[in-house]
This record gives C-alpha cells, sequence and structure tokens, in this order.
C-alpha cells in the first residue's frame, strides 16, 4: 500500500507543471527479504520509474545488489500480483487507487492495494518466500518485542535520533538527518532532552494507547523519539525530584504547537489515571475542544491557528494523581471578529453553531447561512476535509464534560448569533441633517433586542448617538458616519472578548481544587504553554507585534537556559570549557518593552493625547531609535516601520495602533448591556465575579420569594369544596414549600463558592483588559492593552522560572500544507533563527545533567562505595573507577556535570546493580520459604505414613492370628500354647491438629504450582480408599452370615454328639484321663516365640523383631505385608478384611491354680440353657469331652475374629477420619468450596443450578430488583469478604442469612462468583467464535450465529447462563426504576462471563471489549423479546380463558334456567 504525498495539489488549477514535479511518498513492503521492516517509504514524481523505485529501496535498506528485483503490485490482500516492468511509473498506478488506499485508512479496505518487492530467480520465475500474511504477523511480532524491550531497537539506516550523535555537525548534516527521518514518517529528533517536531500536516497513528503503555517510565532516548517521552520524563521528574515542571513549546504559525499540545495533556492526563482518576482529567481533556472553538480560526499558515495564548497548569498530588488544574489566557485577538484577511475564517465556533444546529435551534436563534453575515462573508467559508457538524457536536460534548448545563449552553450560542447579526447592522447619512445617520435594515434591530433582551429604542440609542456629560447638562451627540461603524464593531468584540474571558472563568472553576482554598500543601505541577505562533503576514499590524514580541520571549528564555545561565554556571564552577557564540535578542526585546523610549511605553503616550495621528507615532519612533540596529524605516513615506526579530525582518503597519491600544467601550453602550433581562449578559458585564454572583443569588432569592406568594395567592382565590379539602390544599402547600426550600438550600450547595470565586480573582488581576475596557473609571485611566499584556507575560516568565523546563520546537514542513512535504529552504530558515546548530554544539559539548555533591551521592549511593564521602575528591575517585568516557563527566566545585550519555550509562549500571541485589534478596527468602515448606511437608507425610504403616500392621497382625487359629483348628496334633493373653493395643493415634492447620496452610500456599500433580496423587489414594472399604464391608457381610451359618450347624451336631454319648453311657472323667493332649481352656493371643511350628505363613519367614509389640521401630522396618488368605471353606473372592464390623462383648473365664481369670472379649454364641459349653473339675481346672472340642474351637475362633474385626475397624475408622480431614481440603472432588471451582463441581442431575447461584439470585431478585444501580454500585469490601467468606463453605450455603447484608454487597458477591470461575459461562474456547460471530454485519445473522454457538456450550455452562440471562432480563425490564439498562447490564456482566483467555494479546482484548459487550447486550435483548412475547402470549390465553370460563358460565345458566322452566316439579 502507498501513501500520496500531495493530495493538497491534485484539486488545484492552473498548476500542471507544479503538479508533474510534486513529491509523493510511495511504501514498498519488502516482506521477507528485510528482516523488522513493515515497509520502506521512499519519495518518487509521477515519471519516476519502477526501476528508479527498487534503486533506492536496495539502497535505503541496503540489499544484496547481486540479486534481482521486481516491483509487484496487489490490489487485493493476498490476492493476485501484477509485476511492473522497469519502465512502469508506480505513482500512475497508484493514482488509479481509491482515496480510502491513498489515505491509509486499513479498516477501510485501504490495506488492500500495496506494492511489493520481488526477488527474481536466474530462470525468470518470481521467488515469494512464504505468504505475505505470515510474514506481516511474524514482523508485528517483532515489532512489538522491540517495543517492549524484549528485542534490541534496530539500527538506524542512515539517520539519527538524536543530532547529537551526529558525526560531522553543520547545516547540510542537520538538514540531511531531519529530511531522511521525515520521510520514513519519523517526526520527532531529539537533541539532547530538546525535541525537534516536524509537522507533517497528516495524521499519523503512533499516538493509541499502544504507544502510552510503551513509553511509561523510560529514560529519555531509550525508544524512538516521541513527545509520549517528554511528558513521561516531566511527569516522573517532578515526582521524584518534587520540583515543578514545564514544558515550553515553541515554532511558527502553523508548525503543529497546538496539537503537540493536546497529545501531551492527553499523555499527563492517562499517566495519572494509572492509579486513580479523580474526574479533574475529563474536565482538561474538554477544556481543551472548547478551547479551541472559541479561540482558533483558519490562517493562512495554518488551519487551526490558536489566536491566543494558553498556559496550562496542571496540580498533581505527591501520590501523582492530578490534584486539579489552572488554564491562563494571553490577548486574543479581537480584531479577526470583525475582520480577515484574504483566505482566512473567523473563529471556529461560528461555523459549527450555523452548521451543527438543529431547527429548533435555528428558530430560536435566528440563525442564517455564513454567506448571509458581514463577520463571516469577507472570504472562505469552509476548509477541506472538516465535518462542521460533527465538530459541532464534539464541542456540545465537550461544554458537558467542563461543566456547562444545556441552558448555559443556549445562551452562549444565543450570544454568538447577537454578535453575529449586530455585525449585519448598516449606516446611512439622513437627507436632512449631514452629521446624523440612521440604520439601513432597521429589520435587525428587533432580533438583536430579542437576542439580547434589552430595549430595541435603547439599541438603537445606543449605536447612532453618544451622551456627553458637561457641566451642568448633558448632551446627545449623534455618531458620524465611521464612528458610528466602529462603535458596532467595537461593541461586538467587547462581548465576544468578555464570552471568552467567562469560559476562561468558568473552566478554572471546575478545574479547581477546593482544598486549594484552605491547605497550604505543597502542590507539584508541570505546565504546557501552547503560545501563538512566530508571524509574518502581508498586512502586519497590533496583533502580530505583540505576538512577535512574545515569542521574542520566549526566545530569550530558551537562549537564557541553553547558552547563557549554563556557560556562566560552567565558569562559576570551575570546569573546563570554551565559550560557544549564540545569537542574543535582548537588544530587540529592550527596544520593545524598555522603558521609557520602549516602543510601547511611546505608544501609550501617544494614546493619551487626543489630537496624535499615525504620522505623529511614526515621527516619534524615528526620533527615538533612529539609528537602532534592530529597527528600520522604509525609504518612501509608508506609515510602517520594520523590526529585525530572531526570526527575520518583519514590517508593521502603524494604522490602527493607537485605536487597538485603548479599544475602550461607551458607557452608554455597558449601560445598555447591564440592562438586559438576561442575567448571563449582565453577569458578563460585571467587573467582580464575587459581587456579581452575590446579586445573582439575591435576585434569585427576591424573584423565588415572589413567585412563591403569588402562587400562594392564587390557591386562597381558588379553594373551593369542603373543609378537609382546603385543608389537604393548604397541606399541599406547605409541602410544596419545605420541599423547594429543601431544592434551594442543595442547589446553593453546588453554585458558585464566592472564596472560590475571590481566589480566581486574584489569580488572573494581571490580565483585565476585557474587564477594564467595560468600566472606565472616572479619574483613573485604565491600562492600556500593551501595557497589561506585558505583565501578563512577566508573570508567565516568572513561572517559568520557577520550574525545570523542557522545550519542544516545532517546525514547518511546507508553506503549502501539504501532507508528507519537505521543503528545504523553509526548513532551514526555521533552523537558523532557532538556533538549533549552536544548540547542537552546546549540547554536544555540554554537560546537561547536574547534580550537587550530596545529590549525587544519595541517588548513587548503591554504585559507590560504603562510606563515600560528599566531597570533590571522593566523588571524583569513585567516578575514576566506574566505566565511563573521561571526557563525559566533570566534577566542579560543588556539582558533578555529566552529559547526557554518562548518565544514561550511570542510570544503566544503577539498574543493573539494583536488580542484582533484589534478585538476591528474592533467591535468599524464596530459599528459606521453600526450606521452610519442605520442613512441613516432611512432617506432614511422616505423619501420614507412620498412621498408614501402623493400620497395615495391625491388619496383617490381625490376619495372622486368625491363620494361626484356624490351622491349628485343622490339625489334630496339640499345638504349643503360649502361657498368658497377648494384649491387643487397641489405642487409636491422636492425629495432631497443629500438623493438619499447617497442612492446609501449606496447600493453600503452593496450590497453584501443584495442583495437578497433588491432585492425581490424592485421588488415586482415595480410590485404595474407597476400594478398601467397599472390600472390608463385603468381607465383613460375608462373614457374618458365614458365622451365623456356622454357629447353628456346629450347635446341631455338638447337641447330637452329646446326646449319643450320653446314650453310650461314655463317663466324662474317663475322657479326661485319655492319653489325647488337651485342648487349652482360652486362647492367649499374645505373640511369643512359641508359635506352633506348622502355623506356615508369610509372617513366619520375617524378622522375628516382627512379633514384638508395635511401636516406632517396628513402622519403621516393617515391609507392607499383603492381605492373608481366608479360610479354605469362605469364598475365594471375599479375601479382604473386615472394615466396619463390630461385635458385642462376651467374656470367657478360666482359672488356673492360683484362681486367677484371664478374660477374652469375644461374642458369645446363642443357645439353650441347658447347654453346657465347658466344665470344671475339683481342682478347678476346665477340661473338655472329645465330642466337644470342634463347638469349643468355634467358639474360641469367633472370638478372635471379631477381636481382629474390632481391631481393623477402630483403626480403619481413625485412617478414614484423617484422610477425610485432610482430603476434604486438597481434593476438589471432595472439597465443599464455592468459589473458584468448575461448574460442574457444583452441580449435578437434581440440581442443574449452582446451589449459590440460585440462592443469590432469588435474593436478589425479591430484595433488589428496583434498586437503583444494583449491579453498578459496590458494597462495604469488608462485608463482602465476610459474605464470600461464609458462602465458600458448602455445608453453610442453606443456613446463610441474607438479610444481614446490603443488597449490593449481595450483587457485589454474585458478580464475584462470576469472574471467579476457571473457565467463564461462555468458556475460553468458544471466545473466538463469539467475537466472530459479533463480526458479522447482517443483524439476524450476527444473533443466528451467537445462538449456535451458546448452542455448544456444556450443559451445566448452559444451565447457569440461561438462569443468569433470565434474571438479568427482569433486571433490565424494571429499567425505569432501577436504571439499568440491557446495555449498563452488558457492561458489568461482558468481563464476568465473557472473558477473553490469557494467551490472546492484551491490545487485541483491548479492541474485542466493544464487542464482547454487544454480545452480551444481543443475548440480554434477544431474551427480553422473547420474553416480552410470552408475557403477551400468555396474557392472551388468559383472556382467552376467562373469556371462555365466563361464556361457559353463560351457557350453564342457559341450561339451567331452561331446564327449571321445562321441569318446574324440580323447583317444588
Amino acid at each position: 500500500m502507498s501513501a500520496r504525498d500531495g493530495v493538497g495539489g491534485m484539486g488545484t488549477l492552473g498548476r500542471r507543471q507544479r503538479f508533474e514535479n510534486s513529491e509523493f511518498t510511495v511504501r514498498i513492503y519488502p516482506g521477507a527479504l528485510a528482516e523488522g521492516t513493515i515497509y520502506c517509504p521512499i519519495s518518487a514524481r509521477k515519471t519516476t520509474t519502477a526501476a528508479e523505485a527498487i534503486e533506492r529501496v536496495i539502497e535505503r535498506l541496503q540489499l544484496d545488489r547481486t540479486k534481482c528485483y521486481v516491483l509487484a503490485e496487489v490490489k487485493e490482500f493476498g490476492g493476485e500480483e501484477w509485476i511492473l516492468n522497469p519502465s512502469d511509473c508506480p505513482v500512475q498506478r497508484m493514482m488509479l487507487w481509491p482515496r480510502v488506499a491513498l489515505e491509509h485508512r486499513p479498516l477501510s479496505g485501504g490495506e488492500d492495494y500495496r506494492f511489493l518487492l520481488r526477488q527474481k530467480n536466474l530462470d525468470g520465475s518470481i521467488h515469494y518466500g512464504g505468504s505475505l500474511q505470515m510474514w506481516l504477523q511474524v514482523t508485528e511480532e517483532r515489532r512489538r518485542m522491540v517495543e517492549r524491550g524484549l528485542l534490541p531497537q534496530p539500527d538506524s539506516q542512515g539517520d539519527h535520533a538524536d543530532l547529537c550523535y551526529l558525526p560531522e555537525l553543520n547545516e547540510r548534516s542537520l538538514l540531511d538527518n531531519l529530511r531522511s527521518r521525515f520521510r520514513q514518517e519519523k517526526i520527532y529528533t531529539y537533541v539532547g532532552s530538546i525535541l525537534i517536531v516536524i509537522n507533517p500536516f497528516k495524521f499519523l497513528p503512533i499516538y493509541n494507547p499502544k504507544y502510552v503503555k510503551m513509553y511509561d517510565n523510560h529514560t529519555l532516548g531509550d525508544l524512538e523519539p516521541h513527545i509520549y517521552a517528554v511528558a513521561d520524563v516531566a511527569y516522573h521528574a517532578m515526582l521524584q525530584r518534587e520540583r515543578n515542571q514545564c514544558i515550553v513549546i515553541s515554532g511558527e504559525s502553523g508548525s503543529g504547537k497546538t496539537q503537540s499540545t493536546n497529545f501531551l495533556i492527553h499523555h499527563l492526563t492517562a499517566l495519572s489515571q494509572k492509579g486513580f482518576a479523580s474526574g479533574v482529567e475529563q474536565i482538561i481533556l474538554g477544556a481543551g475542544p472548547v478551547l479551541e472553538a472559541f479561540g482558533n480560526a483558519k490562517t493562512a499558515h495554518n488551519n487551526n491557528s490558536s489566536r491566543f495564548g494558553k498556559f496550562i497548569q496542571v496540580n498533581y498530588q505527591e501520590s501523582g494523581t492530578v490534584r486539579g488544574a489552572y488554564v491562563e489566557k494571553y490577548l486574543l485577538e479581537k480584531s479577526r471578529l470583525v475582520y480577515q484577511e484574504h483566505n482566512e475564517r473567523n473563529y471556529h465556533v461560528f461555523y459549527y453553531l450555523l452548521a451543527g444546529a438543529s431547527e429548533d435551534e435555528r428558530k430560536a436563534f435566528h440563525l442564517m447561512k455564513p454567506e448571509e453575515y458581514h463577520y463571516l462573508s469577507q472570504d472562505c467559508f469552509a476548509v477541506e476535509g472538516e465535518d462542521l457538524k460533527h465538530d459541532f457536536e464534539r464541542l456540545q460534548l465537550a461544554m458537558e464534560m467542563v461543566g456547562f448545563l444545556p441552558a448555559t449552553r443556549k445562551q452562549i450560542f444565543c450570544l454568538l448569533s447577537a454578535i453575529l447579526h449586530l455585525g449585519n447592522i448598516r449606516y446611512k447619512r439622513k437627507t436632512y441633517r449631514d452629521d446624523s445617520i440612521d440604520i439601513c435594515n432597521p429589520e435587525v434591530l428587533p432580533v438583536v433586542s430579542e437576542l439580547l433582551e434589552v430595549k430595541e429604542e435603547m439599541l438603537f440609542e445606543a449605536l447612532t448617538t453618544r451622551k456627553t456629560v458637561t457641566v451642568g447638562e448633558k448632551l446627545i451627540v449623534p455618531y458620524k458616519l465611521a464612528e458610528a461603524g466602529t462603535v458596532r464593531d467595537s461593541m461586538a468584540k467587547s462581548l465576544y472578548s468578555a464570552l471568552f474571558d467567562w469560559i476562561v472563568f468558568r473552566i478554572n472553576h471546575a478545574l479547581l481544587n477546593v482544598k486549594d482554598l484552605v491547605e497550604t500543601t505543597k502542590i507539584l505541577s508541570i505546565g504546557v504553554l501552547d503560545i501563538f505562533g512566530f508571524e509574518d503576514y502581508e498586512n502586519n499590524s497590533f496583533e502580530q507585534f505583540c505576538i512577535n514580541f512574545a515569542n521574542e520571549r520566549l526566545q530569550h528564555y530558551f537562549n537564557q537556559h541553553i547558552f547563557k545561565l549554563e556557560q556562566e554556571e560552567y565558569r562559576a564552577e570551575g570546569i573546563s570549557w570554551h565559550n560557544i557564540d549564540y545569537i542574543d535578542n535582548t537588544g530587540c526585546i529592550n527596544l520593545i518593552s524598555k522603558k521609557p523610549t520602549a516602543l510601547f511605553h511611546l505608544l501609550d503616550e501617544e494614546c493619551n493625547f487626543p489630537q496624535a495621528t499615525n504620522q505623529t507615532l511614526l515621527d516619534k519612533f524615528k526620533r527615538q531609535h533612529e539609528g537602532n540596529s534592530y529597527i528600520e524605516f522604509p525609504a518612501v513615506m509608508e506609515p510602517a516601520f520594520i523590526i529585525r526579530h530572531y526570526a527575520g525582518k518583519v514590517k508593521y503597519g502603524v494604522k490602527d495602533f493607537r485605536e487597538k491600544n485603548t479599544d475602550h467601550m461607551r458607557p452608554d453602550i455597558v449601560a445598555l448591556l447591564k440592562s438586559s433581562k438576561n442575567a448571563f449578559i449582565c453577569g458578563l458585564m460585571g467587573i467582580d465575579p464575587a459581587a456579581t454572583f452575590r446579586w445573582a443569588v439575591l435576585r434569585a432569592y427576591f424573584r423565588a420569594l415572589v413567585a412563591f406568594r403569588e402562587a400562594g395567592k392564587r390557591h386562597t382565590q381558588k379553594k373551593t369544596g369542603t373543609v378537609q379539602g382546603y385543608l389537604n390544599k393548604r397541606h399541599n402547600v406547605v409541602l410544596y414549600y419545605q420541599h423547594y426550600q429543601l431544592t434551594v438550600t442543595l442547589r446553593l450547595q453546588h453554585l458558585l463558592n464566592v472564596k472560590s470565586l475571590k481566589y480566581l480573582s486574584n489569580l488572573t488581576l494581571h490580565d483585565r483588559i476585557t474587564k477594564s475596557l467595560l468600566h472606565l473609571h472616572k479619574k483613573k485611566k485604565p491600562p492600556s492593552i500593551s501595557a497589561q499584556f506585558q505583565a501578563s507575560l512577566n508573570k508567565l516568565m516568572e513561572t517559568l522560572g520557577q520550574s525545570e523546563p523542557y522545550f519542544v520546537k516545532c517546525i514547518r514542513s511546507n508553506a503549502e500544507k501539504l501532507p508528507l512535504r519537505f521543503n528545504d529552504n523553509l526548513v532551514l530558515r526555521q533552523l537558523r533563527y532557532t538556533g538549533m546548530l549552536e544548540t547542537v554544539r552546546i549540547r554536544q559539548s555540554g554537560y546537561n545533567i547536574k547534580y550537587s555533591f550530596k545529590d549525587f551521592v544519595h541517588h548513587f549511593s548503591v554504585l559507590l562505595p560504603e562510606g563515600t564521602s560528599a566531597t570533590r575528591e571522593g566523588i571524583q575517585q569513585c567516578l575514576d573507577q566506574l566505566d565511563l568516557e573521561p571526557d563525559g563527566y566533570q566534577v566542579g566545585k560543588t556539582m558533578v556535570f555529566l552529559r547526557e550519555a554518562e548518565r544514561q550509562r550511570l542510570q544503566a549500571l544503577l539498574h543493573r546493580e539494583v536488580l542484582r541485589r533484589i534478585v538476591t534478596l528474592q533467591r535468599r527468602f524464596r530459599a528459606r520459604l521453600e526450606r521452610k515448606q519442605f520442613v512441613r511437608m516432611r512432617e506432614a507425610a511422616i505423619c501420614i505414613q507412620r498412621a498408614w504403616r501402623l493400620w497395615l500392621y495391625r491388619r496383617c497382625t490381625s490376619a495372622l492370628v486368625i491363620q494361626t487359629a484356624w490351622r491349628c483348628h485343622q490339625k489334630p496334633d496339640p499345638c504349643l500354647v503360649p502361657q498368658g493373653p497377648v494384649p491387643i493395643s487397641t489405642s487409636v493415634p491422636q492425629a495432631d491438629p497443629g500438623i493438619i492447620e499447617k497442612l492446609v496452610r501449606l496447600n493453600e500456599e503452593k496450590e497453584e504450582r501443584q495442583r495437578n500433580q497433588q491432585q492425581q496423587n490424592e485421588k488415586e489414594m482415595m480410590e485404595q480408599i474407597r476400594q478398601q472399604k467397599e472390600a472390608l464391608e463385603q468381607q465383613r457381610l460375608f462373614f457374618a452370615q458365614y458365622e451365623r451359618d456356622m454357629f447353628e450347624k456346629q450347635r446341631g451336631e455338638a447337641l447330637h454328639r452329646i446326646q449319643q454319648s450320653r446314650k453310650s453311657g461314655q463317663d466324662v472323667g474317663g475322657t479326661a484321663t485319655s492319653g489325647k493332649p488337651l485342648r487349652p481352656s482360652s486362647l492367649l493371643v499374645e505373640r511369643t516365640a512359641k508359635l506352633a511350628p506348622h502355623a506356615r505363613t508369610r509372617s513366619d519367614s520375617t524378622d522375628p523383631s516382627m512379633h514384638s509389640a508395635p511401636g516406632e521401630d517396628i513402622l519403621e522396618r516393617a515391609p507392607h505385608p499383603k492381605l492373608p488368605p481366608p479360610p479354605a471353606s469362605a469364598p475365594r473372592e471375599r479375601h479382604r478384611p473386615v472394615p466396619e464390623g463390630w461385635a458385642p462383648k462376651l467374656t470367657l473365664e478360666s482359672k488356673d491354680g492360683g484362681g486367677t481369670r484371664v478374660r477374652t472379649a469375644t461374642k458369645k454364641p446363642p443357645s439353650n440353657q441347658g447347654t453346657s459349653v465347658s466344665m470344671t473339675d475339683k481342682q478347678g481346672k476346665i477340661f473338655f469331652s472329645p465330642k466337644d472340642k470342634f463347638l469349643v474351637f468355634v467358639s474360641i475362633l469367633k472370638c478372635l475374629v471379631y477381636c481382629c474385626v474390632l481391631v481393623c475397624t477402630q483403626q480403619y475408622v481413625f485412617i478414614r477420619a484423617h484422610y477425610v480431614c485432610v482430603f476434604e481440603q486438597f481434593d476438589p472432588e471432595l472439597s465443599s468450596r464455592q468459589f473458584g471451582v468448575e461448574v460442574s463441581r457444583l452441580t449435578n442431575d437434581e440440581r442443574t443450578v449452582p446451589l449459590v447461584v440460585e440462592k443469590l439470585i432469588n435474593y436478589i431478585e425479591m430484595h433488589g430488583l428496583y434498586t437503583e444501580g444494583i449491579y453498578r454500585k459496590s458494597g462495604s469490601t469488608n462485608k463482602i469478604k465476610e459474605l464470600k467468606q461464609g458462602l465458600d463453605t458448602g455445608n453453610y450455603v442453606d443456613s446463610m442469612n441474607l438479610d444481614d447484608y446490603n443488597i449490593h454487597v449481595i450483587a457485589s458477591v454474585f458478580k464475584q462468583w462470576l469472574r471467579d470461575l476457571p473457565n467463564p459461562l461462555m468458556t475460553f474456547e468458544l471466545y473466538e467464535e463469539f467475537i466472530r460471530a459479533m463480526c458479522l454485519q447482517d443483524k439476524k445473522e450476527m444473533i443466528r450465529g451467537v445462538y449456535s454457538v451458546i448452542d455448544q456450550l456444556s450443559r451445566t455452562h448452559l444451565n447457569t447462563l440461561e438462569r443468569l440471562i433470565f434474571h438479568l432480563v427482569r433486571i433490565a425490564l424494571q429499567e425505569d426504576t432501577n436504571r439499568m439498562s440491557a446495555n449498563a447490564l452488558a457492561i458489568v456482566f461482558a468481563p464476568c462471563i465473557l472473558r477473553c483467555p490469557d494467551t490472546i494479546d492484551p491490545l487485541q482484548s483491548v479492541q474485542d471489549i466493544g464487542k464482547t459487550t454487544a454480545c452480551v447486550e444481543v443475548i440480554i435483548c434477544e431474551q427480553m423479546n422473547k420474553y416480552k412475547v410470552r408475557l403477551k402470549d400468555i396474557s392472551s390465553l388468559e383472556f382467552a380463558e376467562n373469556k371462555a370460563k365466563c361464556r361457559l358460565t353463560l351457557i350453564r345458566r342457559s341450561m339451567v334456567s331452561s331446564d327449571n322452566v321445562t321441569n318446574p316439579t324440580v323447583l317444588t
């Protein structure tokens, strides 16, 4: 794509030759041939061939000349390429492109047209080297990384961003460097800390928020030169040094000073809004367009020339936020209101009003076309490319931001219309008298009197006659014809000047911070000076003389700071220095302003003489200054003089010098305007704003009082009806009066304050030009305009002298206002008279960075050795040790002098050292935290392992006991039974609650880093626990059933055998004395070394220490035993231990010889009362019958089984309680949290919407549906945290009482729940789909696309989203009450439910904010329409139902009545 340079020259008639020779800027995209370069702009004429263009690109990009290149034209992005022949002319092809392509409008399809540079292979084919789109994407990514500082800045191609680094310093090298950068659309260049701006007469895309962020907190020179860099450096210097800063913008008219001021103000407000936006920023931004509309106009040099000077002082707090601001204006050019030179216009606001006013406003203000007004019809009416209607809307929006109410804006526009109609009044001489005049068009008088709200007769007298008071009488003298026109124009100029002063005053009142009236705290400020530029027209008058004098003062201020004061300081500090000569304009300033022979002083003297003329003034100039080198007089008799300014010689005509210097308004005209019924016009005429305000308040009070009394009388006269009605009316009157008093009190609180008005009046005492002209003192003559202008300049210089200055030099690129045209002669002339060559020379050899010894040691203490003293010798020794250039610094008597390069090198060293120390501290602190966390985790792991191994050990021990008993029963041989019971440790180890708390706290600290791995491990462990639980439960049920069956079976067999033995007559004693081994009376469970040798299990082959009592050593050394096999009779699939079985206690007693009892807890089997299980002989020992051995063994076995089950159950209960307590905190599946978890975790088949969402929405719909700003206002932060913490536990959601919290707190918590979702309701995966659907042009297609994407959501997200949208629809339906429209709800909830993924570029996400908001708004509006349609259908159905019921009721009644008539017996 290419851009045309000579856009303005195409429409010029009669300049064919000039158009042929004009230069154009052609953009050529090299693609992959030049890495890091998006496009290469070159200058070309209409006759430049493609071969010449390729040669220039090769030279600019330094491409390989051994290869062959061709130029290709693309008319569709990614489409077919047309190869240009070497003799084709790219500019001629470019002329056929549409206008949007020539003006760089990417959003309008301009990016589809471009020129590409391609490499040609040896066989004649074209080497494309990949996709153009892919290359553009890679190049853009590379450029972003360079801007963020991740990649180094590319080397400059033959030009330097700082003129101080030029290898050869002369005028030609300066001009060549600036021209080379300008053709690459680099309009900014540094000279040290001074910024040079070349006006391109075209908007460049380098001022968006991306650049604001890019230049934030960067050292001057780190990035490409930009005006944002100057604003950023001034802002941070103010905060660090706590000194006021000022940015002085100077240059010719048309050099871009006003636009540079706007960019500076925007950036300063953007820096302030990083922390907290106070609202003053918006007023500051709105004040700019208002002042431009009323104070700027089109001139021959500039389409938006400032016809007044302004100094904007932005006040800051120590935190960096804007505290307030103040605007000071200088010398509005009033003569432009009544007369304009060729190719110039009046002030912008008149054209805005006439083009943008509505039909009602046109009727109310009596507006006509611009050609019908005398003040506007003197020359051109339109400027190419401007949209007056849009500008009028922008002006009204800016006035609203500043604080102008609609009624005030109406009064302002009414006054502007009156001024225009006033200029249409024309005079003529009366026929019967020579010295009297009359008005030619008397139909204009009623319009002017209506707009000014004055009497028509008084207006006519004031415009045609003057009143003169002599001794004892009053004379009425008619004006002469020339005098009448002057009085009319003077009245118009004074009215407009008073209006402009009032606008500036109200802007300052809106920017004033009330705390400044009572507090005396230190205020930091940054001032931006935008004053009229140096002017030299064909006819220069008094205004140009004052404007050029102000520029002389600014140039002198620049010379003082850059040359004189700096060199004097070098000499005073005793450093080696060679003086640099510069152009000193002190003589010119003394010629104009130094008393008693100054030109301004002589002009004031001549104004005091009534008989003075232009020629007498010129003669006085000649007598006093003849021979002065700064003033010349024309050789011919011409009423003019020539001043040799710093920018060149300017000729001034003395015509109207005296009149403009004393442009007073007649007292009778002032009295006429004061008699106006319009309080606004009366306020403009007041000299003291505080007094005017008091009278306005007093007048409003009495008017309200009279109106109230009249209303009371009317109510009394109209009283009718009953006494109660009369009392009700009286009560209403009393209520109305109370409400009126309250309203007046509230309004007075927000009106202007007398104290603030006095404060602002004191600030503008030096600038009372308009007030002094309106109110002439009877004895004391008011100061002239030149005197007050000098006082304003002195005040400005005093303010600048108290600040640290930054200079911005604006340069006009060409006189024709053509885009991207560089005129060498014009630019070189401006470089010469601004002394830019001397400035570069002193910046190269000078030391513009200065530190006192104390400040230097304090600022660079990190780099200096410890104990460095703030002395010359100590600092010199430290600087010598650093890696600095020897000629880059010097140490004076009290200060350290550095050049910019050395300061940047020191700052870089300081930055690296500070970062190194920060990283060291972070490394040590993080190591300590990691070590502490590791120790906690190790202790927690040991605790868990100890409990787990103890449980495994006890389970294995229980299984071994069962196996031993079972195998002893199966083998008939006697087994060695240990003597004495084995105590089973059933004590449950108590978990340390402190460890669990530590685990919880540590998990919260490392949850983000270890979530995935930890969740996986915990899921596996909990799965094992669940499986073991199920297996234990199954085995417990099996053993219980198996026990009951076996017991019944064995009991029956035992009873059967006992009965058989009794029948056979066998004796129990004989059985006892038989030779068979005896069974023990009880099974001792103690584990000793005397176990039966035939009881082979896996535990038999282990270390003997395994059979000792469980303890710490056993837990550490014991292996993890496997589960023992079940009994042979049990089913094989049920081989897991009993988990939760519990048996009642049964005590089997046996007495030894000593009569002691041994008890074992078992479950006593049910038996008949007559059945004897054990017998005792006379010695007290227990013996068993051989027939009963099996029954006894079964009983013992059951006891052992239930002992083991009891132990295992107790251990399992402890382990499960311990793990559930811990894992509920760690495992999201077990956690009861409500915030920050997936929606699927909070829903199930029964509950499709999360409980917390349903609870919050139901409460809001029941109690907050009609609350104003329900989702716009925020609640208390502490209450929000408290409610969120209470709801974050699922067990307490139902029991949470929401009545204790404000409705805004509940709404904020609901929004917080939506924002905390890991995946929003309109998920990350579908974000791009939603954005793509919103890009569709057709609204129906867009809605269909959005709903098709919604259908792709999961069931949980879709249900929750449906509930939310239904809730928002109900909120939006009550917009009249809660003030929450669908758009407002979309703005609030779009960031909550449709967030962009983190992988998307932040700049792209900012651009998508409007689309996401529109998407949510579309959904809400569409559902609202469906809701209304359904309500309408329901109403229709209800109406039909009621109608049908009524119809059926009537039919039934008619049938009943007919039955009664046909059957009269029924009634009887």
